[in-house]
């Protein structure tokens, strides 16, 4: 399958129909997939922690919710897509280990599943579908030909979104 681009960890690629986005083993990681229909372009980020600012230089805009969903749109903008005809699919931020004492740190997934929503509503990118928290992990495929999210779990088989 030559026209699937893998995005890794902290990572982001933009590509276009009838190329298809992956990304692997998002646990407490959340992917997200912005979406021109009307261009058949996409792009994928998999962020791994919800905040930048705490970080003095920040050079890996992907790791980030703040910074790489911003940089994804950016990306995609640059591209020729409208920023009014994208939509959003958000898909992980998984809580991966029971913790007896559930400290606010080890919340990772949550504070990431919050950070994006946040960050694509002040960006105004509407969220079409999600498939987030829980205990279990997710792989996701974006087919940029329609949109849809496929998204994998183990034990769980999958769904498209």
């Amino acid at each position: 399958m030559s026209d699937m681009i893998k995005v890794g960890i902290a990572d982001l690629k933009i590509a276009k129909a009838p190329q298809k986005l992956t990304t692997l083993g998002l646990g407490s990681c959340v992917g997200v997939t912005i979406y021109d229909p009307t261009l058949k372009i996409g792009g994928m980020v998999h962020v791994m922690l919800p905040d930048s600012t705490a970080i003095k230089n920040n050079v890996n805009k992907a790791k980030f919710a703040d910074t790489g969903v911003k940089e994804l749109l950016d990306q995609l903008i640059a591209q020729g897509c409208k920023k009014s005809n994208c939509v959003a699919k958000i898909a992980g931020g998984a809580q991966m280990f029971k913790f007896s004492a559930q400290t606010e740190t080890l919340r990772v997934g949550e504070k990431n599943i919050a950070a994006v929503q946040q960050i694509l509503r002040e960006l105004r990118i509407p969220i079409k579908a999600s498939d987030v928290g829980d205990t279990f992990g997710r792989t996701i495929e974006l087919n940029l030909e329609n949109g849809s999210l496929l998204v994998r779990t183990i034990g769980k088989g999958e769904k498209e979104i």
